[in-house]
């Protein structure tokens, strides 16, 4: 599995990459917002951070005005992949840039008959929301399971990127189930390392070794 980090904090994407685990980078108006910069300049700065796909999202929801957009976010950086809405003008600019040879990322997935539909278009991502079907009392990840299904069933390359990722086990479920990614907030990726007999463990190890009197080297 692809991690991605879910954030438009530069410093969190700074020390995330310097850990080799980072694959790529998935931004959005709402966390351009937060990171209080202009969006070209913030998201130069992630790809020059990052080597894999880092998600530029248009802001338009007709298919030319996302068009001109697209071609603005394209020149960024050569890891740009834009991201659109899963709509008729959002599907519309996928295959038109997806046959042009840019990776798109088709967002606001929240039906398996969607992410069909952005499969067909071409589409290199798929983001499935779980967190927020989960908010609505519905089993996000039984979408990433049919998903995943119909992928299959059909051989589609579009890979399923698991978004709206809220704790650590979203992440292990997706992974279970077979999403090619998840997309995750900084805090929730480093909560991934730990666990309580891991912490334990260490602290016995050095104190036993404090016993020793010993120094490596």
């Amino acid at each position: 599995m692809k991690f991605f980090v879910d954030t438009a904090d530069v410093n969190e994407i700074r020390e995330l990459s310097e850990t080799g685990l980072l694959d790529g980078v998935t931004t959005n108006p709402s966390l351009i917002m937060k990171s209080g910069r202009p969006i070209l300049e913030v998201t130069k700065e992630i790809c020059e951070i990052v080597d894999g796909p880092v998600s530029a999202e248009v802001t338009a929801v007709e298919f030319k005005e996302m068009m001109r957009e697209a071609d603005i976010l394209s020149k960024i950086a050569d890891n740009i992949a834009i991201k659109v809405p899963l709509t008729m003008d959002g599907l519309k600019a996928c295959k038109a840039l997806t046959e042009s040879g840019r990776m798109v990322n088709v967002t606001l997935c929240f039906s398996a008959n969607q992410a069909l539909l952005a499969a067909k278009a071409g589409a290199t991502f798929i983001s499935p929301f779980i967190g927020r079907l989960d908010d609505m009392g519905i089993d996000g990840m039984e979408l990433i399971a049919e998903i995943r299904t119909i992928y299959d069933n059909y051989g589609y390359d579009t890979e399923i990127l698991a978004a709206s990722i809220r704790s650590v086990n979203h992440v292990k479920q997706a992974a279970l189930i077979g999403a090619d990614v998840a997309t995750v907030p900084p805090a929730v990726l480093k909560a991934l390392v730990k666990h309580p007999l891991t912490d334990k463990g260490l602290e016995a190890f050095l104190a036993d070794w404090a016993k020793t009197g010993q120094k490596i080297g």
